[in-house]
């Protein structure tokens, strides 16, 4: 055989095992004879499969070859009689002799004899040579020793034992590159070529529906045609792509427990329980599972992104293992040192804030836990052991303490919405006390949870309610009501203190993992039926397990007592061991800890150093030393973003990581801190209610005198998305006294009507007009996309200049209408069956600004950004798309608003719809998604507002929008919907009104068209501080409100910006208006008429409304120089 046909082999082994033809796989490698898979082998041999043993060695040697393979045959031929032989199985020992091992007889008849005269004894062990012969098990394990030496030995073997090194999905690869060729050479190249099939080769239909020549028929003289853009051949092409399920982890063993089956039984319930396309239950097949063995090589997840990044033209993705790259780089890790803390002890535990992304928790080892602002590097809380009521406290608890009163944190965690924090400490208790964001601690509930240290504890949600789960020395694990401290449960069964605890859920269904020292893991439901697993952790000592952000990546990491460390993800479907993560020292001082972050990244704090993971490649991706100063073992913490990252140090201090996102915050941050200093002044003069997961304070039982303490201030914290205002954020219960005879200062509303009054740019365009239905800044904030109705996209790009340094978007520097160099437009797919003018279109564009995801009423389809080029089509109607929104926690799954009024909730990695989304009555036209209250909200043309929890996509409520005063019929029309950054906040756009809705989607305030801005509503949109509320109006006007009042600062009329000849020739006006990204002044205007305006405030003035203030009295908390509000009743 050929090199070129030996070298194609491989490629179709890789292909095959990527797609999971496993017993193909195998036979094609005995048949070639080209790769000897020691792993299978191995596996056979241990399972004592020894037909398929030598039927798989036969491809490779025959007993006569030499004498390695007469060794190796006799070997496991005499462990087949042997076994026989202690099976009391004669007939088939004898079977065994005869046509087995007879053939030995003419190299070595004194050997055969030998073997033959066992036959007469009772137990074969009275043969000296054989008397240390132990269990089946063991003997196959020593004898796979000695055969694994035999074949590395056999030159037979030689250059056969490993596969040649080449990246994954070769073969997709090159016939992605064939069907690109074959494009080339098409003489009428279309943009958008469907390929069916790849029997023949491929060629663009005529513009009349008839076929070109065949492409060998093509000259390959003179110049080639530059290449088309392939749909993928994928999911809606050839090849389906073959994706397990998602594990159904704990369906299967929790569906209908019955306490009168044992554990065996309802592991393994009726068929009907479980989904039969999955995988057995994870918790199906107790057993210790073993180490990863040799696989091929899988998909390379980045290697689309290098790719693109690379300037390399895209290719064909021929789908199946294959997926959509993933849009994170290494660089989106925390790496650089912003910030260093000196807690004065050592740091036991630290644990962002879920919501403010800058508040870190920290305990340590004297028992102390600090609560650290870490953007002003203030210490916003320090408190102290102590125990709060002794006489609660058990004689046990009370005789440690005498006996010693040093006392340390094993953990601290905050509760899933931050308005509570638990403490596990070394000896016996847990504190709980609640925060709230006007910065106070109170002491909520202090229980004596285990007998001895207390070693972890984590909040979770069984039926609904919020619990404590802790673990302790006393090798229990318990839980805890948050609100009366009551114990629930108590599960035992493990027989080593309990290390760790990873509460969770799967498909509705609640359960908890738990680790011990002695490396047993288990899992529990909350009932009383005990584990329902139990598994050994590698290196069998102090394990943690965790999963990924979005809940479906199961992964832990623990050390043993040699000090070897071990970082795995597990198989849920399995209940084994799915990879291994390398890179470890060999000996690793101290118990490693370790996090996750966005779905994609590990990080492990060894060897003085935090190392980095990407969670689908097991060789380390890259480290970092923190500048030095960091202990062997460093613990470690990401914020919620994972933009920042929180490391320990060896002088008893903390240093805080950041990426570029991480920094720009903290910069914004630092920024908002001296403008604050400026002008801020103390408005809260009430102590606010505390209010949280825990409900009003007045409902939290005594078991704990409430005791509330308050910090000296309370800077609010944000993140990059997440930029609340100091005024404007506050909880909504938060209510200031304010006197009535205060003089406050309240700004007029300017009305700008000249372009002289601000400054205005209307972007260059050669383009066709069309009208402009979407619009949006690339997160960078360098360039505006607009999508237009014509369902061609533009791209204006700012360069640096003396007058531009930076390189931002501004009014003051005309952009650049960006196009690549062969002119390409980047247009979606359309639907021929729907009117041009149809404003169906919606646009969502990745975190990095490489990729924009948009649809036009035709399929979604995923432009490569630098190359205006189509990765992939997807969904193609009917319905159409018409609202994309990516997930927070994971850019694989989108939420996808549909003409026919129902939200997809489609994951695009696996090519998947998970589920429909049903309770609108007419075609969506607004997603939001808040993290923090967990929920995806939507609006659609029937101005009806549905909330959906994010957690099995149940629907929460569902209500329509306020009417004006007088409207006696219900409303009706495209509604938009937009979270303020402090994820609770609701913006509201209809035609009729601008509002504002709390997470119970109740109207706080609203505002309504009238006097100088009477024409309806055509879009509005929250600054990127969230202090200002943009709007558009039908007669080209655009009002700059108060985001927390409503109240109008600006009114820009049309004449400040549409030129006379214009307005003249018809209505023109905004449909579409876009926020900049970090410019909390900034915005664009998509018109009708096809135009792109970008406005900011004039330079004298910095902020929109500036011009004048006036001092007036304040009536009922509302300016009188503003317009009044109306507030809802509700």
């Amino acid at each position: 055989m050929s090199s070129l046909s030996r070298e194609l082999v491989f490629l179709i082994l890789q292909f095959l095992d990527e797609e999971k033809f496993k017993e193909t796989v195998h036979k094609l490698e005995q048949e070639s004879g080209f790769f000897f898979n020691m792993k299978y082998f191995e596996d056979q041999v241990q399972a004592g499969e020894w037909d398929e043993v030598e039927r798989y060695l036969s491809g490779f040697t025959k007993v006569e070859d030499n004498r390695y393979s007469m060794k190796i045959f006799f070997e496991i031929r005499k462990q087949k009689y042997l076994e026989a032989l202690d099976r009391d199985d004669r007939p088939k020992a004898v079977e065994i002799l005869v046509k087995d091992l007879k053939v030995f007889a003419s190299f070595n008849e004194d050997l055969f004899k030998e073997i033959t005269q066992l036959l007469t004894l009772d137990n074969f062990r009275n043969n000296e040579q054989l008397s240390k012969y132990g269990d089946t098990k063991s003997a196959r394990n020593i004898m796979l020793v000695e055969l694994k030496k035999l074949i590395e030995a056999n030159p037979l073997f030689r250059d056969k034992l490993t596969l040649p090194a080449f990246k994954a999905s070769r073969l997709r690869t090159l016939i992605n590159q064939s069907l690109n060729w074959q494009h080339q050479l098409c003489k009428n190249p279309r943009p958008n070529p469907d390929i069916k099939t790849l029997f023949t080769d491929h060629s663009c239909a005529l513009s009349n529906g008839t076929r070109g020549p065949p492409t060998n028929n093509v000259p390959l003289a003179g110049p080639v045609p530059k290449p088309g853009v392939f749909h993928p051949l994928g999911g809606h092409g050839l090849f389906q792509p073959v994706v397990s399920p998602p594990p159904s982890a704990i369906a299967g063993w929790m569906s209908s427990p019955n306490p009168s089956i044992p554990h065996a039984a309802v592991a393994a319930a009726s068929p009907g329980l479980i989904q039969a396309s999955s995988s057995a239950a994870f918790l199906k097949h107790p057993r210790t599972p073993g180490g990863p063995g040799m696989e091929y090589q899988t998909a390379d997840s980045e290697h689309l992104l290098k790719r693109l990044r690379s300037g390399q033209p895209d290719e064909v993705s021929f789908s199946g293992s294959t997926h959509l790259p993933n849009i994170y780089s290494p660089d989106d890790l925390p790496k650089t040192v912003v910030r260093s803390l000196s807690q004065g002890s050592n740091v036991m535990s630290m644990d962002f804030h879920p919501l403010q992304q800058t508040i870190l928790l920290v305990g340590t080892n004297v028992g102390d836990i600090s609560i650290w602002e870490v953007g002003s590097r203030e210490r916003l809380a320090l408190k102290t052991f102590k125990v709060w009521d002794i006489s609660a406290c058990s004689m046990s608890f009370q005789t440690t303490l005498v006996k010693d009163a040093t006392i340390s944190v094993n953990r601290c965690a905050w509760g899933p919405d931050g308005s509570i924090l638990g403490v596990a400490f070394s000896k016996h208790i847990v504190q709980i006390y609640t925060y709230n964001p006007a910065g106070e601690l109170g002491q909520h509930l202090e229980i004596d949870a285990h007998v001895g240290g207390v070693n972890d504890i984590a909040f979770a949600h069984p039926n609904k309610q919020l619990c404590i789960v802790t673990c302790g020395d006393d090798k229990t694990i318990k839980v805890w009501d948050a609100v009366s401290g009551r114990r629930q449960y108590t599960f035992e069964g493990h027989e080593a203190p309990v290390y760790s605890v990873c509460p969770h859920y799967k498909e509705n269904i609640q359960f908890i993992f738990s680790t011990a020292i002695d490396g047993k893991i288990k899992a529990w439901l909350y009932d009383s039926l005990g584990s329902r697993v139990d598994y050994d952790a590698p290196g069998l000592w102090c394990t943690t397990m965790a999963y990924s952000a979005d809940g479906t990546r199961l992964f832990s990491c623990g050390t043993s007592k040699d000090g070897e460390s071990h970082l795995v993800e597990w198989n849920e479907s399995e209940g084994a061991i799915k990879r291994t993560y390398s890179g470890f020292r060999k000996r690793s001082l101290g118990v490693v800890q370790f996090d996750t972050t966005r779905n994609h990244f590990l990080a492990a704090g060894d060897e003085f150093q935090i190392k980095f993971w990407d969670m689908d490649n097991t060789n380390m991706l890259t480290y970092t030393d923190g500048d030095g100063g960091l202990p062997a073992s460093p613990r470690l913490r990401f914020n919620k973003e994972g933009s920042l990252l929180a490391v320990t140090t060896s002088d008893n201090g903390i240093k805080v990581l950041a990426n570029i996102d991480g920094q720009r915050m903290l910069r914004m941050l630092e920024t908002r801190a001296l403008d604050g200093a400026r002008g801020y002044s103390e408005v809260v003069n009430a102590k606010p209610a505390i209010a949280g997961a825990l409900g009003p304070i007045a409902n939290v039982s005594a078991s704990a005198p409430l005791v509330v303490e308050r910090t000296d201030r309370m800077p609010q914290s944000m993140s990059l998305g997440n930029l609340a205002t100091l005024d404007g954020s506050r909880a909504a219960d938060v209510k200031p006294r304010i006197d009535t005879t205060e003089k406050i200062k309240s700004w007029k509303f300017a009305d700008i009507t000249d372009s002289s009054q601000l400054k205005t740019l209307k972007l260059p365009d050669s383009l066709t007009a069309s009208k402009i239905v979407r619009l949006l800044y690339t997160n960078s904030g360098l360039a505006v996309l607009a999508l237009a109705s014509n369902a061609v996209h533009k791209l204006w790009k700012w360069q640096r200049n003396e007058r531009n340094p930076t390189g931002k978007s501004s009014a003051t520097s005309v952009p650049q209408l960006w196009q690549p160099t062969n002119g390409a437009l980047m247009s979606n797919d359309v639907n021929d069956a729907k009117p041009a003018d149809d404003p169906v279109a919606c646009i969502a564009l990745s975190k990095n600004d490489s990729y924009v995801m948009s649809a036009s009423g035709g399929k979604v389809s995923l432009f490569n950004m630098m190359t205006f080029k189509v990765m992939t089509t997807f969904m193609p109607p009917p319905p159409a798309a018409t609202y994309l929104a990516f997930h927070p926690q994971d850019n694989n799954i989108i939420a996808i608003g549909m003409e026919d009024s129902t939200i997809q909730i489609y994951n695009v990695r696996v090519d998947e719809v998970k589920t429909k989304l049903k309770g609108h009555q007419k075609r969506i036209s607004g997603l939001a998604f808040s993290q923090s209250l967990n929920v995806l909200v939507s609006s659609g043309a029937d101005a009806q507002l549905c909330a959906w929890i994010i957690d099995g996509w149940e629907k929460k409520m569902s209500r329509p929008i306020q009417a004006p005063p007088g409207h006696q019929t219900p409303l009706v029309g495209e509604t938009k919907v937009q979270f303020h950054n402090n994820q609770t906040h609701l913006l509201v756009v209809h035609e009729s009104q601008i509002a504002v809705y709390d997470a119970q989607l109740e109207c706080l305030r609203a505002w309504y068209p009238r006097d100088s801005l009477s024409a309806p509503v055509s879009s509005g949109i929250y600054s990127c501080d969230g202090l200002l509320v943009f709007a558009g109006f039908c007669d080209g006007a655009v009002g700059i409100f108060d985001a927390e009042s409503l109240s109008l600062r600006c009114r820009i009329a049309p004449s400040a910006y549409i030129p006379a000849s214009v307005s003249s020739s018809g209505n023109t006006f905004p449909v579409v208006i876009a926020a900049h990204p970090s410019d909390g002044s900034q915005f664009g205007l998509g018109m009708s008429d096809g135009a792109v305006h970008v406005m900011e405030p004039c330079d004298g003035d910095a902020k929109w409304g500036g011009g004048t203030t006036t001092t007036v009295s304040q009536e009922n908390g509302i300016p009188s120089s503003s317009q009044p509000l109306e507030t809802p009743s509700r």
